[in-house]
């Protein structure tokens, strides 16, 4: 009884250290810390975890294969599956916080894929362009079963992300159920060293309009968009001016959203609502567009489907309610969750769904998504155009591509541009 009674003393102190680091990291990112419950004063309904924590301790047969780190992350990992919010409010291991981050500073070693897990289901919901996973056949939709022959059925998302993840040069075999497809495949995908642009931009053939795809909001989308923004607007060798721009955000799994502000502030003039959030005790903070935008005036189409989520559901919805833009394609994610990370004492991270972002109008995006203006739904498997891809093809094999939401784009971009350039050509004193 002694044993169990220091052991119970013990794990208690480590909870409240891991709680207190948590808050602490929460303090510093700005918000206020807030006391820790002592090891004393913990709930009663907790008193039953600790009984079970001792009678494996005690009694249970094999052992040599108790795991303290493993039986901690799991019990972490089920107390926030009972919040509802899965894959939002999650779990990393140290290595996964590490790999998570690396992500979005813009370079990292794997297969380059964003991914989901919803409903325990491990989902890719794009390959990264270009990246080793587009390049081997992984489609966005792709609902993965099992890697290098070991079924993943219920492992949380991280530990998925660590067996996917690794060194460059090496393979991994993934077996995945392809969009529409019966059976499973197996594909074998050559890790690589990914390195992401966020901010990519092409001169649409036969136009001057400009096709601008984010890929993510990483730590640096701000300023790429500046950087392609003073490109796109600088005539070159007589290059015509550029007279209206698709806004390509399908895909785009979000990212830190101070990114998603700055990225707002080129298009949306100055002072207009970009989201409000909401957070648990219901107080409201709003953020609105800020200095000198570079694209607040020009012809704006933006493209969303499924894989938009997060910090480009917040984008989307920001230029669809201030009327700055019409959307076309499907229905965003519905995520919806401001995410904060707090980091534990161990190197494990915390990411903590801390309030949900309503759009300028006050409407909760969070389990219903951004509806497009015009709905074109299209196929996981149909190959989308890009502004790599826009670079390598002429205007004939642009116009008969089967990708109908860029298409679609690209006539209402043409119908919402055709006054504008009516308008400059009207000789003077004519009406």
């Amino acid at each position: 009884m002694i044993k169990r009674t220091v052991k119970r003393t013990v794990s208690a102190a480590l909870l409240a250290l891991l709680l207190f680091s948590a808050f602490a990291a929460g303090n510093v990112t700005g918000y206020l810390a807030r006391p820790v419950l002592a090891a004393d004063s913990e709930p009663s309904e907790f008193a039953v975890f600790w009984e079970a924590w001792d009678l494996v301790l005690e009694y249970f047969v094999d052992q040599d294969r108790i795991d303290y780190r493993t039986m901690t992350y799991g019990a972490i990992q089920g107390m926030l599956d009972t919040l509802g919010d899965q894959n939002h409010t999650v779990f990393f291991s140290p290595e996964t916080a590490e790999q998570m981050e690396s992500g979005l500073e813009g370079s990292f070693e794997g297969i380059g894929a964003y991914v989901s897990l919803e409903n325990d289901v491990f989902t890719i919901i794009a390959p990264i362009l270009g990246s080793p996973a587009e390049e081997a056949g992984i489609l966005a939709g792709d609902i993965v079963l099992a890697v290098d022959g070991q079924d993943i059925t219920g492992m949380a998302e991280w530990e998925v992300i660590s067996l996917i993840r690794g060194p460059a040069g090496t393979p991994v075999l993934l077996t995945v159920l392809h969009p529409e497809a019966d059976e499973p495949v197996d594909v074998t995908v050559v890790r690589g060293r990914i390195d992401i642009d966020s901010v990519l931009w092409a001169r649409i053939p036969g136009s001057n309009l400009v096709h601008l795809q984010i890929t993510q909001f990483a730590g640096d989308t701000g300023q790429e968009l500046r950087n392609a923004l003073e490109e796109i607007f600088t005539p070159v060798d007589g290059t015509p001016h550029v007279s209206g721009i698709i806004l390509d955000l399908r895909n785009n799994p979000g990212g830190y959203l101070q990114e998603a502000l700055r990225v707002a502030y080129q298009f949306l003039p100055e002072s207009q609502i970009i989201l409000h959030e909401k957070d648990a005790k219901g107080q409201i903070t709003t953020y609105r567009s800020q200095g000198r935008g570079m694209a607040r005036d020009i012809p704006l189409v933006v493209l969303i489907n499924p894989g938009s989520a997060s910090a480009a559901e917040i984008l989307a919805g920001a230029l669809q309610e201030n009327e700055r833009a019409k959307l076309i394609g499907e229905a965003t994610t519905g995520t919806g969750t401001v995410l904060r990370p707090f980091s534990l004492s161990d190197g494990s991270l915390l990411r903590l769904g801390v309030t949900n972002w309503l759009t300028p109008g006050y409407t909760l995006i969070k389990g219903h998504g951004i509806q497009p203006d015009v709905k074109v739904e299209q196929e996981a498997t149909v190959e989308m155009i890009s502004s790599v891809l826009l670079e390598g093809i002429d205007e004939g094999e642009m116009r008969i591509h089967e990708d109908r939401q860029f298409l679609a784009a690209l006539r209402m971009l043409n119908l919402l541009v055709q006054p504008r350039n009516q308008a400059q050509t009207t000789p003077s004193g004519m009406p």
